[in-house]
């Protein structure tokens, strides 16, 4: 009986990796042994970089809520303070919107927080 030498298996599984590696540079998009590893370091760099995504965006709306509540002469600490103590429950990313978007309701935020702290 004839040895299989080039099975479907064995052609999806390296068509798999390859198709992965589409549009990667060199021999890292056409040999599979190159493409195999070019993949599994992208697939760790993917990962992280899910975590790192998470931090990211909040660091950004801190930025923004600080930003926005500077205008009004308090820091992010303090503004944050004072909505915990007076049981307001926004997120930071509804507060950094709403910064940008709807300067009113947080000048009212703002003035409730001074209010609260007592400035």
């Amino acid at each position: 009986m004839p040895r299989a030498v080039d099975g479907t298996k064995h052609k999806d599984r390296r068509k798999k990796i390859l198709n992965q590696a589409k549009g990667y540079w060199g021999r890292r998009h056409t040999n599979n042994r190159i493409a195999k590893d070019a993949v599994a370091r992208a697939g760790q760099y993917a990962y992280r970089g899910r975590k790192e995504k998470k931090r990211d965006f909040r660091k950004l709306w801190i930025s923004r809520i600080s930003a926005g509540v500077r205008q009004y002469g308090l820091t992010y600490s303090q503004f944050m303070h004072a909505l915990h103590s007076s049981n307001i429950q926004l997120n930071r990313k509804a507060l950094s919107n709403m910064a940008i978007e709807d300067k009113e309701s947080f000048k009212i935020l703002v003035d409730n927080a001074k209010h609260t702290l007592g400035i």
